[in-house]
């Protein structure tokens, strides 16, 4: 309140972009954090598609035990009811979490072989031309956003930057054939991001869109697990004993939740990129701290990694006024 009496103003939009910005950064490191678990626990359970229904259903569990007990997440179920009703919200909108899915599929299947930052090309590769056309056709709560010469610039650049960080294992074909996995999961994961914001804003509630998020998912991974155990029988791997690698899933609801809850301040590209500028950071510690046989990091990682965050700078600047005292939105 001010000294009037009366309600402080809003933050500004600028003030919204740059905090959702921060955040969307950490949520990055956070993901970084999670291909690893979800990597290492694919290894264990010699079956990247257990792996991912493991860290996908043990979100989902907390996820049905925390919305229902807070009034937040019960008006979000009942909003959200009301707006598949009235149509103004698209049951299609619902299915952000079938990317989600294989996005956390690919990581239990990839991540061994490929290591945390060839991953992480690979999904950059998909997310960044794939906000750009999504965010261009207003599928995000946002609406349409213009291709500007600074996001076009950004998405260029973070996918220079990454390729910079991890050339070294470009040079393989196996490795490049097993990164089309992560490159088809960062195409959905701009539409995953998009249309999560739509359930967000019907719902009113980022835990709400959230746990949409992880029934859809959860249900696309035991379908997928049924039809591979079918076909190839059981996993051969046993469950580890060591707590943190059934982390995945909590990290995973901080992750999707963020991101519908920040995606209407900043688009869909400004909070791919940085989501990926995170990821960057994240994945080179990870590589550098905690090395393993598919890690090489060394001076060209670290260069793509700060190559990464000149371009979500880039990406977040407004273009200069025009004559009409307006300036499109990033």
């Amino acid at each position: 309140m001010s000294a009037t009496g009366t309600a402080a103003p809003p933050a500004p939009p600028a003030t919204r972009r740059i905090a959702g910005v921060g955040l969307a950064t950490a949520s990055g490191v956070a993901v970084a954090v999670q291909s690893r678990i979800n990597g290492e626990l694919g290894v264990r359970l010699a079956d990247g598609i257990a792996a991912a229904v493991v860290s996908f259903g043990l979100g989902l569990l907390i996820l049905l035990v925390l919305v229902p007990a807070t009034p937040g997440g019960r008006r979000g179920l009942a909003a959200l009811r009301s707006t598949l009703r009235d149509g103004s919200l698209r049951p299609w909108q619902c299915l952000g979490g079938v990317c989600g899915a294989f996005l956390v599929a690919t990581q239990g299947l990839t991540i061994g072989t490929l290591g945390v930052a060839v991953f992480t090309v690979a999904v950059v590769a998909g997310q960044s031309g794939s906000s750009l056309l999504v965010d261009r056709a207003g599928v995000g709560p946002a609406g349409p956003q213009p291709v500007t010469p600074n996001r076009l610039v950004g998405a260029v650049l973070t996918v220079l930057a990454v390729v910079l960080a991890v050339g070294d294992r470009l040079g393989d074909p196996a490795a490049l054939a097993l990164a089309l996995l992560p490159l088809a999961a960062g195409v959905g994961i701009a539409w995953q991001q998009a249309v999560n914001g739509r359930v967000r804003a019907a719902a009113t509630s980022a835990m709400t869109a959230t746990l949409i998020n992880f029934t859809v998912g959860t249900a696309a991974l035991l379908l997928t697990l049924a039809v591979e155990v079918a076909v190839r029988g059981r996993p051969a791997g046993r469950f580890p004993s060591e707590f943190w690698l059934y982390l995945g899933g909590p990290i995973g609801i901080v992750f999707i939740a963020l991101a519908a809850a920040i995606v209407r301040f900043t688009g869909v590209l400004l909070l791919g990129l940085a989501t990926i500028a995170g990821q960057i950071v994240g994945a080179v510690l990870l590589d550098v701290a905690l090395p393993t046989r598919a890690s090489h990091p060394g001076p060209a990682t670290l260069l793509g990694a700060a190559l990464t965050l000149v371009a979500v700078l880039v990406a977040a600047l407004r273009p200069p006024l025009s004559r009409a005292g307006r300036s499109p939105s990033p």
